[in-house]
């Protein structure tokens, strides 16, 4: 009899160590992508801090920050055409800023406007999900949809380490691969599931490793080395555009803020833990270094960009609340092609009500 045990954690693959020193292959340009890369991510950084202030002043309402987990999300969507489809979960805002949904429109959803899940016209990317792991589902269905029409568009699911536990992760991952469809499940594994653990998500040593059971491929990255994780997906993508089937990514990262502005993780997490990622990994200082180490990056860059992005945002928060608030009733609008009859008559009562 045959009983296959994991005792040992894989290390995630690795570009860039926490220095920032070089200790695997770099990808092609990899200072021309780099040079893109960091000024967004310092954009990203800026755009958190200052929306869990608004939402503290009580000018949106409850945030998901993303903290300490730019580079899995920039390095990942960077290796995505602007016809792929993506499916995110709420903590995906600085990927959605990356792949093009507007600054002003990723405040949208925690002020509660009506249009925040509607994406712009051309961008292949679902709203933000809030029901763990129900994207997963979907962009399954979307990377069927991409092979029956005979593209070789690539599907995407993002999800955190908590989704792994829900029955539609399974179920997208058993489909998917049966399947063969073009379709990558990214996992940014961030340690904790609000005050969840994953070690109390999962007894597997790794979540990587759950696609043998699928018959796919997984990967395990350093989910804080920008390179490593844009390495690993265009490895995925190009998988899936081949014909050659799904793609687990586990992006191994760490929430340096809270779950959402209604959580306090102080009550659930070691300080010192947080303080030795925030110190030790933060995937801005491991890229500042790298460029730096180049002879690409400076402090008087580092200023400029610091002022730009903060102008950017203030920009983006002078527009999100620009945005004329909605009549309640419009939410139906964006849900039915047509509405209900059941919905259409309280619309008309409270419309009559109103006059």
């Amino acid at each position: 009899m045959h009983v296959y045990r994991f005792t040992e954690e894989t290390a995630p693959d690795q570009v860039l160590n926490e220095a920032g020193e070089r200790v695997g292959e770099l990808p092609e340009n990899a200072a021309d992508l780099a040079l893109q890369w960091y000024p967004f991510m310092v954009f990203c950084r800026k755009f958190d801090e200052r929306a869990q202030l608004l939402q503290r002043q009580g000018r949106l309402g409850t945030y998901a920050p993303f903290r300490g987990q730019e580079a899995a999300q920039i390095g990942s969507f960077a290796a995505l055409r602007p016809d792929d489809w993506i499916f995110p979960s709420y903590r995906e805002l600085a990927g959605m800023m990356y792949h093009g949904l507007e600054p002003w429109h990723a405040l949208l959803k925690s002020r509660g406007h009506p249009n925040a899940g509607h994406m712009p016209e051309g961008l292949n990317m679902a709203p933000a999900q809030i029901a763990i792991a129900a994207q997963v589902l979907h962009a399954v269905g979307a990377g069927w949809a991409c092979k029956l029409q005979g593209t070789d568009r690539v599907s995407v699911a993002y999800f955190g380490d908590g989704a792994t536990s829900e029955g539609d992760f399974h179920e997208g991952m058993n489909f998917a691969s049966v399947m063969q469809l073009p379709v990558v499940f990214f996992c940014q594994n961030n340690q904790y599931a609000i005050s969840v653990p994953v070690k109390r998500q999962t007894a597997s040593p790794t979540i990587a490793q759950k696609a043998i059971a699928y018959g796919m491929e997984g990967l395990r990255v350093d989910g804080n080395d920008v390179f490593a994780v844009y390495q690993a997906m265009r490895y995925a993508v190009d998988r899936a555009r081949r014909g050659d089937g799904p793609t687990l990514i586990e992006a191994v990262t760490y929430r340096l803020g809270p779950h959402t502005t209604a959580d306090d993780p102080t009550r659930y997490r070691d300080a010192a833990d947080v303080e030795a990622w925030a110190h030790r990994r933060d995937p801005l200082v491991r890229l500042r270094a790298w460029l730096t180490r180049q002879g690409l990056w400076d402090d008087a860059r580092q200023a400029a960009c610091e002022a730009e992005a903060e102008a950017r945002v203030r920009r983006a928060v002078e527009e999100m609340e620009s945005c004329p608030n909605k009549p309640l009733e419009e939410a139906v609008l964006h849900v039915y092609a047509e509405t209900p009859e059941s919905l259409a008559s309280q619309l008309g009562a409270r419309r009559k009500g109103a006059t």
